[in-house]
């Protein structure tokens, strides 16, 4: 109703203006005031006929808008009955629904557990699937229990025989292939080129996994093979090699009954080069320092080596030799034949002296290293220390990695200061021993010409 009235309250303002309009053209055509009051006149019959040509209008619709009325009334009674209607069937449905589920729960019966223990083993296989690097041989196989367990648990479906013996089979293949090993082609991301390849892979049941002679990992996200980023130490991966290899017959192989946990973890163990780096500039000083003690000890050994050669073979000869330090105190005697025993002894002990420099050469620089590198360790437990709580004084002890770099760096130069000083230590000991027992050779025969000199004398 308000809009046909806000019509013909449209349809009135649109006639008045035209009527003015009109009204106002005629107006500027006057020129006195009897054609003012004749244009007035005529404006006023042209409205009033106007008028009446809108109420014939009005009147003529008004029935129609009438009829309209009655038509929305009508649909408006129609949609409420059908409203009625629509709530009383869901009622009715709720009511029949609530029986047909009872009426199956009576019929499951003990079907009903069984559907239950089938889902909530479902939900397991698919986890243990998605972990297994069977799953490397056979994917997808998660997919189907995952969504035979959403069936089962938001629709409340019941499974089919086809979908329980699917279950029954993948458990089988499980345990069965838990036993083989076996060779497949498959797609292997390499380390080194970060490229995909088709390789020929083997599996140790469910625990390793080998590739060209590598130990590969099931990355679980992507269900892809990719080999380790770092493999482990040689011994594993001749193992790898010889599985790979094999035609056969039984080999060794480094079983991880982890699945991969423990070769993870493996790797990640830093080797040798790592742990010298962990060091930092105190441990490259303290192996620096070792290097140097070791070249001198090799040079040390090689040389009282072939020293005391000559002086064993200067022991069978009566004549001297200079080449030697035994032959060079003998040259003593030769060179003083009518010296008295008293003057003999002097100079003896003076040849003596002048070869005991050169066969204890450097042996005190060797005594020194063995000292220095533990104090350089020492110095870089220290150093990594103040690491450490200046660490824990920014981050605080949150975070224990913040705080392994300068334990690292105390434990590996503790660690590389003993390394060097315990063997600097045996060398200089051996060494000493050697240069003091050529030594005591030439005092020895020192004593005997001596003596000899002396019994001529006599």
């Amino acid at each position: 109703m308000r809009t046909i009235f806000k019509r013909l309250l449209t349809a009135a303002a649109l006639s008045t203006t035209l009527a003015t309009s009109a009204f106002a053209a005629e107006e500027t055509t006057a020129v006195n005031l009897d054609q003012l009051l004749t244009q007035l006149e005529q404006g006023k019959l042209f409205q009033n006929k106007q008028n009446e040509q809108r109420e014939k209008a009005f009147l003529a619709k008004k029935s129609e808008q009438v009829r309209m009325l009655n038509e929305a009334a009508q649909q408006r009674d129609n949609q409420v009955n059908r409203s009625e209607a629509l709530e009383t069937q869901f009622e009715e449905n709720e009511v029949d629904l609530a029986n047909l589920t009872e009426t199956l729960s009576n019929r499951m019966g003990s079907l009903k557990e069984l559907f239950g223990v089938l889902q909530q083993v479902s939900g397991d296989m698919k986890v243990k699937f998605q972990n297994s690097i069977i799953s490397a041989q056979y994917p997808d196989r998660d997919v189907f229990l995952d969504e035979l367990a959403q069936k089962m648990g938001q629709s409340s479906k019941l499974a089919s025989v086809e979908e329980i013996e699917r279950v029954w089979f993948e458990l089988q293949r499980e345990m069965t292939e838990s036993g083989k090993v076996t060779r497949f082609t498959a797609p292997v991301m390499s380390a080194e080129t970060g490229t995909k390849s088709e390789q020929e892979v083997v599996r140790v049941g469910s625990f390793n996994l080998v590739s060209n002679g590598k130990f590969i990992e099931y990355v679980e996200e992507t269900g892809s093979l990719a080999e380790l980023s770092r493999q482990p130490s040689d011994r594993y991966l001749s193992t790898a090699s010889a599985v790979q290899q094999n035609k056969g017959e039984l080999v060794e192989f480094a079983l991880d009954p982890t699945g991969g946990s423990i070769l993870g973890l493996l790797v990640q163990a830093p080797n040798m080069k790592e742990r010298v780096e962990q060091g930092g500039t105190v441990g490259y000083v303290i192996l620096a320092v070792g290097l140097i003690g070791l070249l001198i000890a090799i040079e040390r050994f090689i040389s009282l080596t072939i020293v005391g050669g000559k002086i064993k073979r200067q022991l069978k000869q009566a004549t001297p030799s200079s080449n030697n330090p035994l032959g060079r105190v003998m040259q003593v005697k030769t060179d003083n034949p009518t010296a008295d025993s008293e003057t003999l002894e002097l100079k003896l002990s003076e040849a003596i002296l002048r070869e005991v420099p050169k066969l204890a050469r450097n042996l005190t620089f060797i005594k020194i290293i063995s000292v220095v590198a533990p104090l350089l360790g020492l110095l870089g437990t220290v150093t990594g220390m103040i690491n450490t709580f200046q660490a824990i004084t920014l981050f605080g002890t949150g975070d224990p990695k913040l705080m392994a770099g300068g334990i690292s760096q105390a434990l590996v130069t503790t660690v590389l200061g003993l390394v060097v000083a315990i063997p600097t230590l045996l060398l200089y000991t051996v060494l000493n021993t050697r240069s003091r027992g050529l030594i005591s050779i030439l005092q020895e025969q020192s004593a005997g010409i001596i003596a000899e000199r002396a019994e001529q004398g006599e």
